[in-house]
């Protein structure tokens, strides 16, 4: 054999022991890495809790690297807690009114419409007009749940959370006030007790606002019906401006000892402490309503019931 050959035949001899060497090796590799991943699949099924505390680490590397590219955490259970409803979806009188209320107080209507369907429940419940419920919160506070008057009145109804602190229990503590839904269902509930105890709407308006004890209650009565008025002339499908001034009609009483509406306060009259007697303190810092064409009121409750 020539010196050529057996360079050649060296060559070919080391490659080949070279290609057979790591064919070896690969095969070798993958039938470990198929016995780790064997025993390792045993493990996970015969351990739950391992398997579970391994979800549990990947999840969380993940949140974290996603936070970390985002900037910020993240929440998909948020919209839980989001006070807002599609419009679209209400019964045409509901939105109508919440159409209406949105324009006029420039709010959005997803919020406001949520807070009307919630006057339409509570309504049928208490057979009181959802439509003057609304218009509580309206003149109260303009839509405005993180409201309050310079001597506690908080929310939405700007219902004085110190003095019905026991109405808050059941939601949770006194935080709750600002939570939209629930200060609506606790001054629905003050508002029973006013109109039951003065025995008329409008009487029970002025305890509401804790004019009671005063000549007059600086015209938050007739606000209130106007407002009223107007939305029960939305609800009936009439075009209504934002900006009318279509005054309320005469308000009728109503009987001392309605079917609906209950209390047990039994504390008389003179014990409601109204706004002017307590502080002669700036307005209240809630927002304005629109209705500048009625006056203003000008004293503030400082309780609208004693519990």
């Amino acid at each position: 054999m020539t010196a050529s050959g057996s360079v050649l035949a060296g060559v070919r001899t080391f490659t080949s022991d070279v290609v057979d060497g790591f064919m070896e090796v690969t095969h070798s590799s993958f039938a470990l890495v198929g016995l780790a991943v064997a025993f390792a699949g045993i493990t996970l099924v015969a351990r739950p809790d391992l398997r579970d505390m391994g979800e549990a680490h990947l999840r969380t590397l993940l949140v974290d690297r996603h936070i970390a590219a985002i900037g910020s955490p993240i929440e998909p259970g948020a919209v839980d807690r989001a006070t807002a409803f599609n419009p679209k979806d209400l019964p045409r009188e509901q939105a109508k009114v919440a159409y209406w209320l949105s324009k006029k107080y420039r709010v959005a209507p997803e919020p406001i419409a949520a807070l009307v369907s919630e006057a339409y429940t509570i309504g049928g419940r208490t057979k009181l007009d959802p439509t003057l419920i609304l218009a509580i919160m309206a003149i109260e506070s303009s839509f405005n749940p993180f409201a309050q008057s310079s001597v506690g009145a908080q929310g939405l109804m700007q219902v004085m959370t110190r003095v019905h602190n026991d109405k808050y229990d059941d939601f949770g503590g006194n935080f709750a006030a600002f939570d939209p839904v629930t200060n609506l269902r606790v001054g629905v509930k003050v508002l029973q007790e006013c109109i039951a105890r003065a025995g008329s709407l409008e009487g029970g308006l002025r305890y509401y606002v804790g004019a009671a004890n005063l000549p007059d209650d600086g015209g938050y009565s007739t606000k209130v019906l106007a407002e009223h008025f107007r939305l029960r002339q939305v609800a009936n499908g009439q075009n209504v401006p934002t900006n009318s001034v279509t005054p309320p009609p005469k308000p009728t009483p109503i009987p001392t000892a309605p079917q609906v509406l209950s209390t047990k306060v039994t504390t008389p009259a003179p014990a409601i402490a109204t706004k002017a007697a307590a502080s002669a303190e700036s307005p209240a810092t809630a927002p304005a309503t629109a209705e500048s064409e009625i006056p203003a009121v000008t004293s503030e409750k400082v309780a609208m019931l004693t519990p």
